[in-house]
């Protein structure tokens, strides 16, 4: 064991032996606080994200066997600690902390049981983009002071290390015959090249130089952009490129031609346990599939019905072609599009509530609006997207989880995608509740995303578990949306390095519409969607499981 995460073992230990008098809630309360700082010492760029500026001089390091050593203590120190707590004597809300902990520390041994560090990297994220993003000085990084710019050059070296190991790793990953698909990685060499340009000027990261603060003066401003030159001339930006060599020309030669996460070694289990991972169920990808299959088949049937109402001659695939290039169906400017935005969600905000008695107002403007391409977001498709992704879905959901003092920081601050983006997804799917979705190129909106998702329950299983080929895949979303291939191509290619990551917005939506139907049908008349909604969401992001029986507890308790 190495020697941090033995400290880190014996740290979570010590607390779980600490103060024999304390109550099982203080007790379940210090575990949790020293668990989060422990793990946001593993994790500076969460830290980063949430605001916690102590670690911006540092990146993780997935790649490394050590770090996933450490994140293996970690758990286990705080199952041991979880252990020497009377749980039965826990209050409801501090028991429910203590199940999510049970569970987070659980999956995350579970998670160390597969070799996900030889896969440091793919076209979708990673450090290396997440840092050129915060280069860009327009992402979560701070460059408001002298000691800011002081970090970030030593977040850049740490990064350089990431890089080093990365490429260990990707080696490794050949050795062993676990390697990224071929077509993915290759579209990783262009995104490095582009970062990893020959000058510094030239490149994303000068852009925290550009935005530099007036208040930074000499002789400070001088010494910062002769170091953070120096950093991106000498080390970041040939690490950049290093990358990019070792991958186009060594990784790209052996890695695999197979796109299915099951072709791995261990390949079926480890896919079962990223769906377990990532929808917080027990489903299997086989039941997922079928689930796909059928809201596939519904979703057509209502698009269908759209179609009529609108008195469109044709079948779906010419009504599909129509939507995509209608100049109707789309704004002629940037800025007209904002200002739709602006109005919609001035509309939707004064309409909020009808159905929640818990929310928050949201910032005043969409981030999501800059850069504006107006062909990309079409008209039929704004207030579902509105409804999804600012309120009541995404955005909201956020503001409130993190406005929750009552709740220990892991969870303030922790993500399901399950519960999240299906919580989104439901968002939208009440729009006509909240007066939304008359027109029916807007309800074609709403079920354009949904299908979206319906088609990633059978594309993603049916790529990972099914033996599908990455064509078959493209042609099946291309038959069953509007979307564009070049859309559709993105989001199979993110399916097949990102497994399973897809499913966890319409398992949720489906869940929490059932846990809906099941209160309306148990409480009758007395059902109120405010209280319910509140039920939802007042304590934060839960694994399905989880969240069904606190419904069900509180139907007990109602009833």
């Amino acid at each position: 064991m190495t020697g941090p995460a033995l400290a880190l073992m014996l740290a979570i230990a010590m607390v779980s032996r600490a103060a024999p008098a304390a109550t099982p809630v203080e007790q379940l309360n210090t575990l949790v606080e020293d668990y989060f700082e422990r793990k946001l010492e593993l994790t500076p760029l969460t830290a980063t994200f949430i605001g916690d500026e102590r670690y911006n001089d540092r990146v993780e390091n997935p790649a490394s066997p050590a770090y996933v050593v450490a994140q293996k203590s970690l758990s286990k120190a705080c199952l041991a600690g979880a252990e020497q707590i009377e749980s039965r004597r826990l209050d409801t809300r501090s028991r429910l902390t203590y199940e999510v902990l049970l569970y987070e520390c659980q999956l995350t041994l579970q998670s160390s049981n597969y070799p996900g560090l030889l896969l440091p990297i793919d076209q979708t994220q990673s450090i290396a983009s997440v840092m050129a993003g915060f280069g860009t000085g327009k992402s979560a990084q701070p460059f408001r002071t002298v000691k800011d710019y002081e970090d970030f050059i030593k977040r850049c070296r740490s990064t350089v290390d990431w890089i080093n190991q990365s490429i260990v790793s990707l080696r490794e990953g050949l050795e062993r015959g676990i390697t990224q698909p071929r077509v993915a990685m290759e579209k990783v060499v262009p995104q490095l090249r582009a970062v990893g340009v020959d000058k510094p000027e030239n490149s994303l990261f000068w852009g925290a130089i550009q935005s530099m603060p007036a208040s930074i003066q000499e002789p400070d401003r001088g010494r910062i952009i002769q170091a953070y030159r120096a950093e991106l001339a000498n080390d970041l930006l040939p690490a950049y490129r290093r990358l990019a060599d070792y991958i186009e020309k060594d990784y790209l030669l052996r890695a695999r031609n197979s796109v299915s996460w099951s072709a791995l070694p261990n390949g079926a289990a480890w896919y079962q346990h990223l769906v377990r991972l990532q929808t917080t169920t027990t489903m299997t990808p086989e039941e997922i599939h079928e689930l796909g299959l059928k809201e596939v088949a519904r979703i057509r049937s209502e698009m269908e019905a759209v179609k009529a109402r609108l008195g469109f001659e044709g079948d779906l695939r010419a009504f599909f072609k129509h939507v995509q290039t209608d100049p109707k169906l789309y704004y002629s400017s940037p800025e007209e599009l904002r200002q739709g935005f602006r109005e919609l969600r001035a509309r939707v905000q004064s309409t909020l509530p009808k159905l929640f008695s818990i929310y928050s107002r949201t910032d005043d403007e969409m981030r999501a609006l800059e850069p504006l391409n107006v062909r990309a977001q079409p008209k039929f498709g704004m207030e579902s997207l509105m409804l999804r992704e600012v309120a009541p879905g995404r955005e909201l959901q956020l503001a409130i989880q993190r406005q929750l003092k009552s709740l220990p920081r892991f969870r303030r601050y922790g993500s399901l995608p399950a519960y999240q983006d299906g919580w989104a997804l439901y968002a939208s799917s009440i729009g006509k509740e909240l007066g939304l979705f008359s027109d029916p190129y807007q309800e074609y909106g709403r079920l354009s995303d949904e299908m979206l998702r319906a088609m990633s329950l059978v594309v993603d299983t049916g790529l990972h578990s099914k033996d599908w080929t990455r064509e078959q895949a493209i042609a099946y979303m291309l038959e069953s949306s509007s979307m564009t291939e070049s859309d559709v191509v993105a989001e199979v290619d993110r399916c097949i390095v990102r497994p399973a990551q897809a499913l966890g917005a319409k398992v949720g939506q489906l869940r929490l519409s059932a846990l809906r139907a099941k209160a309306e049908k148990q409480l009758g008349p007395r059902f109120d969607v405010k209280t319910f909604h509140t039920v939802i969401l007042r304590d934060g992001p839960l694994p399905l499981d989880l969240l069904e029986k606190k419904v069900d507890r509180w139907l007990r308790q109602t009833g």
